[in-house]
């Protein structure tokens, strides 16, 4: 069961050429995991996201399968795609405040939305009123157009709208990015209560920020320039990571307490590649400090200790 997806590759039709954004993605998730996505913009996160739930020009499928619960998702064909959105995977998008339709009451939206899936409001609403109870909306939100909620209530809003139907798989794409931190941490902890109601099965959570990450999540998968660096449980990403660009990544953090007086922060040197044109091989390499001769191939994203996966030649050597 959860969420496997094999060799998933796509691309960015543009009039200069193809933008190769996603390259060969192999990872899977399990029921009950919330999974933290991170990498530098650019890196391919939200298309990783916008290809699991709707897949319309100018992103082109090149290759690959994403399998859901053990059923094959159409995820290249949007009409049959609709059957599987909201019920079986759901997003809460990002800049999720500007997500809600500005001319409609939200109970009204929500009506709308619930009929669109043949699900009667009516029947709905106590289930809806207890989990607005949940997230500490007052009930009266219903009654009420967007524009009348704050930043932090319209994006609880559309988290409990996103999860009516109890998706398997609910993608969380940037939810805390324009949030005071107090309302950040709120909003995070709702997604392990979700999950903790089994109101979600499992999460993708992309973000830059990687405390919020080390807060909620049970795993992180690193990305880089549309490949697939590392994958491992959280403390495993943030304590002891093996890929080169997943340690000068946390590297770059700051920490709590330290004063840049005492420790100056180590930045990664150059600049991601431009991916109309990537450089073969590993894309890492040209910014890589232990790059060899064989990173002119690109590196599988192989297991290399229990739920550790890396895609780099140097661990490999490390670990052969």
């Amino acid at each position: 069961m959860g969420l496997q997806v094999e060799n998933l590759t796509v691309y960015y039709q543009t009039l200069r050429g193809s933008v190769q954004a996603l390259e060969d993605a192999t990872f899977s998730i399990a029921d009950g995991e919330i999974m933290g996505l991170a990498g530098e913009s650019g890196c391919g996160k939200s298309t990783l996201s916008n290809s699991l739930v709707r897949l319309v020009p100018p992103l082109k499928l090149i290759r690959g399968r994403v399998i859901l619960d053990d059923q094959e998702l159409p995820v290249a064909d949007v009409e049959r795609m609709n059957a599987y959105r909201f019920r079986q995977l759901s997003v809460v998008p990002q800049y999720a405040m500007n997500a809600m339709n500005p001319t409609r009451k939200i109970g009204r939206m929500t009506s709308e939305l619930l009929r669109s899936k043949r699900v009667d409001y009516r029947a709905a609403l106590p289930e809806i009123k207890r989990r607005l109870d949940l997230v500490k909306l007052p009930q009266e939100v219903l009654k009420m157009y967007p524009i009348e909620l704050s930043g932090g209530m319209k994006q609880r809003m559309v988290m409990v709208l996103s999860t009516l139907l109890n998706p398997s798989l609910l993608i969380a794409d940037e939810i805390t990015s324009a949030l005071d931190v107090s309302t950040q941490k709120a909003v995070a902890e709702m997604l392990v209560e979700f999950r903790n109601r089994e109101f979600v099965k499992s999460i993708i959570v992309i973000t830059h920020d990687i405390s919020i990450l080390y807060q909620i999540a049970d795993s992180i998968m690193i990305m880089y320039a549309g490949q697939l660096a590392e994958k491992a449980s959280t403390e495993t990403i943030i304590h002891s990571p093996e890929h080169p660009y997943t340690k000068m990544l946390i590297a770059s953090l700051p920490e709590v307490g330290v004063r840049y007086a005492d420790t100056r922060l180590t930045g990664i040197p150059g600049k991601p590649p431009l991916l109309l044109d990537p450089p073969v091989g590993c894309r890492f390499r040209h910014r890589c400090p232990v790059a060899f001769e064989k990173c002119v191939e690109a590196p599988p994203f192989l297991e290399i200790a229990k739920d550790h996966f890396v895609a780099c030649w140097e661990v490999f050597r490390k670990y052969a």
